[in-house]
């Protein structure tokens, strides 16, 4: 039996009944064509969720809901961060999207030294960061996270050195201790930092393990920059109180 689906919207009501309209209410009645007696839920992306039942249509691109339940679900501890070097073509927003299929709960675009891909300051980089953006907004209302993640502005490899910081910070490399040997936190944030195609350099290595950073790998075998970053929230997943 599938769970119902999830709608994001900005503000929730505070009423009994409300109308979903607008690209979530449009896509609901007229892509899922949703009809009165089915179930639904809607999201703030921030935990809170309401169990809806469709009470019928208010107009073509929109609902009318009844509110059956409110709650609020605890965001997910330890905090995941996944720091994604840029990756060429749409393989950065298959990243994004199994990352956050797979429970991230901040993405950070990494300007990595050997990324093939450039987001230069400009329309072009605004365009592939709203790109990721869409794409883990659609991939959190397939997976029915009712916490959306948040994707940040690129970052440098200073940024990432700053960040941990305050962070237990794991570095992904095949030649480094394994991750079930690394003592990781039950709460705060896990930082994983995910390399390009060409592999993270030395220098960037250096830099991040100076700051605090523990190079680690996931197995015995060496996994793509798009489907590392998943198949390490897995083990995540398992190795901490997050599932």
């Amino acid at each position: 039996m599938s769970t119902p689906p999830l709608f994001l919207v900005d503000t929730l009501p505070v009423g009994t009944e409300f109308v979903l309209d607008g690209p979530e209410g449009r896509h609901a009645a007229t892509v899922r064509r949703l009809r009165a007696g089915e179930a639904i839920t809607v999201s703030d992306g921030a935990g809170t969720v309401l169990s809806c039942e469709v009470a019928g249509p208010e107009s073509r691109d929109s609902l009318r809901l009844n509110v059956i339940a409110r709650s609020v679900v605890p965001a997910p501890q330890p905090r995941v961060i996944i720091a994604q070097a840029l990756v060429k073509g749409d393989r950065g927003e298959l990243a994004v999207e199994l990352a956050t299929e797979a429970g991230a709960d901040v993405i950070i675009p990494w300007r990595a030294s050997r990324c093939v891909a450039k987001w230069e300051d400009g329309p072009r980089a605004d365009k592939a960061l709203s790109r990721w953006r869409n794409t883990v907004r659609e991939a959190a209302k397939q997976a029915r996270r009712p916490h959306l993640p948040e994707v940040r502005e690129p970052a440098t490899t200073k940024d990432l050195a700053d960040l941990a910081a305050t962070a237990t910070t794991l570095v992904l490399d095949a030649t480094a201790t394994r991750l079930a040997e690394i003592a990781l936190p039950t709460h705060g944030d896990i930082m994983l930092v995910v390399g390009p195609e060409g592999g993270i350099s030395d220098t960037e290595t250096a830099t991040l393990t100076a700051a605090g950073a523990h190079p680690t790998r996931l197995g015995p075998t060496v996994l793509r920059a798009s489907t590392a970053a998943a198949v390490a929230l897995g083990a995540l997943g398992a190795l901490t109180p997050r599932w």
